[in-house]
């Protein structure tokens, strides 16, 4: 049985991502930091085909100790936060929570889980960047970094491990119905900048992650637009 890590997967996008995962036959490995209860209850609802992990994305000593004897066949990198305020205001806290969690965490749960790909010469890695890390985003000055971040990782890991038979991959979802745009205001304006005139759903980013995951086997590199069309 192939096997997935999915951080952040309590998230919207990661539970979504999860339940892709196993029921294409994977087992899935479930990460999460402070939600026990709902990492639980995902994993019930894939029958248990997959087990929990926990650590905090911004403590690098508890990944490595955490992730050292893991093997997997790929990699979601998807756990991220935001903490948004105009660059001004933002304070050095809001700056570092999220470069820490969203390109530092990536950062070091990758270069654990990738000697293992390596040694086996095969894997494959699909980190989940954002349309703010293509275009920017006002009051996004740190979580558009990070994510610029994580796009221009992506591309340099894809050169590097390519020769490994690794892939790397990024997604870049736009607005998707999760709890990250719960306390956004001004939505329904937001939404009539999106041509496809809706919202993203959880489920349309992971089916993007296991095609870009698995099905894409000539496809590295690359950063993937889930936006319905509101960046170009």
């Amino acid at each position: 049985m192939q096997k997935v890590l999915v951080t952040g997967a309590t998230g919207s996008i990661g539970e979504a991502i999860v339940k892709e995962y196993a029921k294409n036959g994977f087992y899935v490995y479930i990460h999460y930091n402070s939600n026990k209860q709902k990492a639980t209850e995902i994993l019930e609802e894939i029958n248990n085909q997959g087990e929990l992990i926990t650590f905090n994305m911004k403590d690098k000593e508890s990944i490595k100790t955490t992730l050292e004897d893991l093997e997997v066949d790929v990699l979601i990198n998807n756990a991220g936060i935001i903490k948004d305020n105009l660059f001004f205001f933002m304070s050095d806290e809001e700056w570092e929570d999220v470069i820490n969690t969203n390109l530092n965490g990536a950062f070091f749960v990758t270069k654990v889980i990738s000697k293992k790909m390596m040694m086996n010469k095969k894997g494959s890695i699909v980190n989940i960047a954002s349309i703010s890390g293509i275009g920017g985003n006002a009051g996004q000055a740190n979580y558009s970094a990070s994510k610029g971040g994580v796009i221009a990782f992506t591309k340099t890991l894809a050169i590097e491990l390519g020769r490994y038979n690794i892939r790397v991959n990024a997604l870049a979802p736009g607005i998707i119905k999760s709890e990250m745009i719960e306390n956004i205001p001004n939505i329904k304006e937001l939404k009539k900048s999106i041509p496809l005139g809706r919202l993203g759903e959880a489920k349309e980013v992971a089916k993007c992650a296991y095609f870009m995951g698995v099905e894409a086997t000539y496809v590295s590199g690359e950063v993937l637009n889930i936006s319905g069309a509101m960046v170009r």
